[in-house]
């Protein structure tokens, strides 16, 4: 379907837009990475209501040129503080008309080597629509003698770049898409912009984010797509399979779903797309290896292999052989007296099966709910290995030699790794780190270069997603011993897959299950209550106050204010939002996270006079802000869900990049952002319970309100409590809490991993059976 871009847009511009025409006097504030401008244009035409002759402009805008005639469409705002600005939606460059304004044009700095002799003769050979003809047609350039084959590359070449955002714009403009999104077409396909636009508008799906089916499809429809062509329906399956991972975490879809969520999806007014059509294209692209159809299930190929991958590494080391795992029980035993005596501890039967059970295996799954001493057995875990194994812990003992340091501790996230450095006091990291993330799924660390270790212990690994899971296990040098630790309690991945649980379904892995707990001694009610969550019930006390615990009964509407009264009494007391994390499990409405941040950064960091400060869209940055990182910057040693502290604000004017910035501290790690990264973290006084996984928190408050009921189910609960340390504040409505806990995560995900994890076992069951039985 890809055609050539068509440049001729006078037709899609006449229209009855409000619109001015102009051009440049001084450009105020241009940035570079987001094109976000400020200038004053001369007025030369307009429809406004506007008498002026020149107008201050805003918007997302290429370098605009003195010497260029521009069709600004937009509409008046008034700044509080600037005053009236045109804020430009989209704009349209007006080509040179005359000979005089064509030569002017092509003999400009912006055409190198293109001087005014040479644009003359272009001119003279194309005529005064030499610019339109060169963009509809490249093949005209060949035509015009005396020019030398670079000054034709290099002519086309800039055409196409000067004409191509405000193009992209244009193109996009009719489907709602605004100029942000246009910035990202733009920047993505370079010259192919509009192209890809007009000829292959489901391409922006898979490469632009905040484009999905409908929008992409409205594109396609609107250049002529028919509902039943085979690449809308191919469109529409990938898009659905790629949404379910994202949005519910499946890793594939039944046939029979898919054929109805496409069918659905591609359903416009009377037209409709019968399931055998669609059938067929799912064939289709299975032949073209783009989907995997087995067993009346439809997988993305990349959801297929890392599950499939992911089961032959675990089958793999299962059927390692290797000597160091058959260890003495009486040497393991009296090891662990010893243990006992230097650490003055006393382990209970069931953390000391779990030790052995980990020392004698090649693979192990740790699983446990709060309190049941999780963190003690991976301690007691490394601290025999090193007794048993002759290893040193002291990482300056390996520093200069060649044999790694032996005992590899990683989590998915900073502060769960940081936890473990806490509380074993060997460095851990995050599994992005361990592998050396490169960014779009690409990591350092792989098969052909593993990593160097003999002990490998991945924490909180209910929130590894399978195509993580894959990535690590790749990555894995043979012989290693991995322990996997979770509670399978808590809210699965945000990624597609359920590794944790598939794991333990499996039945064919070693695993130890810690249900007692420990530290019940110490009076915690708030284990006392996740437990009873876990088992659907809510404790008798749960209105009465504890020493660690309290339920602030509220309706709905008064939520919102008992939170911030929370936390005004904490500030007289002397906490500060280090100490308090405030969770909620959904950003909008009377109660939402966005709402709750707003007026938690007024309590805890109000804005004062002359304070530095910067704005995106309606929300400021300040100086002492707690922010929560969203993406994993590798290079930065920063990662999703990592909370710092504002510690600098920067104005352009500032610095010799010209650009507004933010620096962040992350225990002790400090990062520089600009302005076109500001996307990359936002406000954390509040944050969601998905992002707090993996975290703990000295206080914890949460609300728990009937608007919520969406999302009340009684892992995501669990999960919010269990990040409690210290104290947690429970604010809202008993019925809402007790809907909470008697839901469970009714929507099941469709994983293929503990299938694949059988199927590998058993196969290699079969041939060990099969070459005893031709031995004997």
């Amino acid at each position: 379907m890809a055609q050539q871009p068509s440049f001729n847009l006078e037709d899609e511009t006449s229209q009855s837009s409000r619109y001015i025409k102009g051009t440049l006097i001084s450009t105020v504030y241009h940035q570079s990475e987001s094109l976000y401008t400020v200038a004053r244009v001369r007025i030369k035409e307009t429809n406004e209501n506007y008498d002026e002759k020149e107008v201050m402009i805003t918007g997302i805008l290429p370098p605009l040129r003195e010497d260029e005639l521009y069709l600004f469409y937009g509409r008046f705002k008034d700044h509080p503080k600037y005053g009236k600005q045109y804020e430009v939606e989209y704009f349209n460059k007006e080509m040179p008309q005359s000979k005089e304004a064509t030569i002017q044009y092509l003999s400009s700095d912006l055409f190198k080597g293109i001087g005014k002799k040479t644009a003359e003769h272009i001119v003279e050979v194309m005529g005064d629509d030499a610019i339109t003809k060169l963009l509809e047609s490249p093949e005209y350039i060949s035509q015009i003698p005396k020019l030398t084959e670079e000054q034709a590359k290099n002519l086309h070449e800039a055409l196409l770049q000067n004409r191509g955002l405000d193009q992209v714009m244009m193109a996009v403009q009719p489907y709602g898409i605004g100029p942000q999104l246009a910035l990202k077409i733009f920047q993505t396909y370079q010259d192919e912009a509009v192209s890809v636009v007009k000829g292959e508008p489901y391409r922006l799906i898979e490469d632009i984010p905040g484009i999905g089916f409908y929008r992409a499809d409205e594109i396609a429809k609107g250049n002529g797509m028919q509902v039943n062509h085979p690449e809308r329906i191919q469109a529409a399956c990938q898009f659905l399979l790629r949404d379910q991972g994202t949005d519910l975490g499946h890793s594939y879809l039944p046939v029979e779903e898919l054929l109805a969520g496409v069918r659905k999806l591609l359903a416009d007014g009377k037209n409709t797309v019968d399931e055998m059509s669609i059938f067929r294209e799912i064939q289709d692209m299975e032949a073209d290896k783009r989907l995997i159809l087995k067993e009346n299930v439809v997988y993305l190929p990349s959801l297929y292999f890392a599950e499939r991958g992911f089961a032959q590494k675990i089958n793999h080391l299962l059927q390692s052989q290797k000597t160091d795992y058959d260890i003495p029980v009486e040497q393991i035993e009296n090891e662990l007296e010893k243990l006992e005596k230097r650490l003055n501890i006393k382990y209970a039967n069931s953390q000391k099966q779990a030790i052995k059970k980990a020392l004698t295996s090649s693979v192990m799954v740790l699983t446990g709910g709060p309190g049941t001493g999780k963190t003690t057995v991976i301690k007691g875990i490394v601290e025999l290995y090193s007794e048993i194994h002759g290893v040193s812990l002291n990482i300056e003992d390996y520093r200069g030699k060649k044999e790694p340091f032996p005992v590899l501790l990683v989590a998915p996230t900073g502060r769960a790794a940081k936890r473990m450095t806490e509380s074993t006091g060997i460095p851990a990291h995050t599994i992005h780190r361990l592998l050396g993330w490169r960014g779009a799924g690409h990591f350092e660390k792989n098969e052909d270069v593993p990593i160097e270790g003999k002990l490998l212990i991945v924490d909180e690994m209910s929130m590894v997603d399978i195509w993580l899971a894959y990535s690590l296990s790749k990555a894995l040098p043979e012989h290693i011993q991995i322990i996997f630790v979770g509670d399978e309690d808590q809210l699965p991945s945000v990624g597609p897959g359920q590794v944790l649980k598939d794991l333990l379904e499996s039945e064919h892995i070693p695993q130890t299950r810690l249900i007692d707990i420990y530290r019940q001694s110490e009076g915690s009610s708030i284990i006392r209550l996740a437990h009873e969550m876990k088992k659907g019930n809510l404790p008798q006390d749960l209105l009465i106050p504890q020493k660690d615990r309290r339920f602030f009964s509220c309706s709905g509407e008064q939520v919102f204010q008992a939170i911030i009264q929370v936390c005004e009494n904490a500030i007289k007391k002397g906490y500060t939002s280090r100490d308090i994390q405030v969770l909620a499990p959904m950003y909008k409405g009377p109660v939402g996270i966005d709402r709750l941040n707003m007026e938690l950064q007024r309590l805890f960091n109000p804005e004062k006079q002359k304070q530095r400060q910067l704005q995106v869209a309606n929300v400021f940055y300040r100086k002492g802000d707690k922010v929560l990182q969203l993406v994993n910057q590798p290079e930065d040693n920063v990662f999703n869900g990592d909370i710092g502290e504002i510690v600098a604000v920067i104005y352009a004017r500032e610095n010799t990049d010209k650009e507004d910035q933010i620096v962040i501290c992350f225990d002790e790690i400090e990062v520089t952002y600009e302005r076109s990264e500001f996307h990359n973290f936002t406000h954390a006084f509040c944050c969601s319970i998905h992002k707090s996984q993996g975290s703990e928190y000295p206080i914890v408050i949460l609300p728990i309100v009937k608007s919520y009921y969406r999302m009340l189910k009684r892992n995501l609960i669990y999960t919010a409590i269990t990040r409690s340390k210290e104290y947690l504040i429970l604010c809202g409505e008993q019925e809402a809490f007790s809907w909470a806990v008697q839901r469970s995560d009714e929507s099941e995900r469709y994983s293929g991993l503990k299938l694949r994890l059988q199927e590998t076992l058993l196969e290699k069951d079969f041939m060990n059976d099969t070459l005893f039985n031709e031995t004997n």
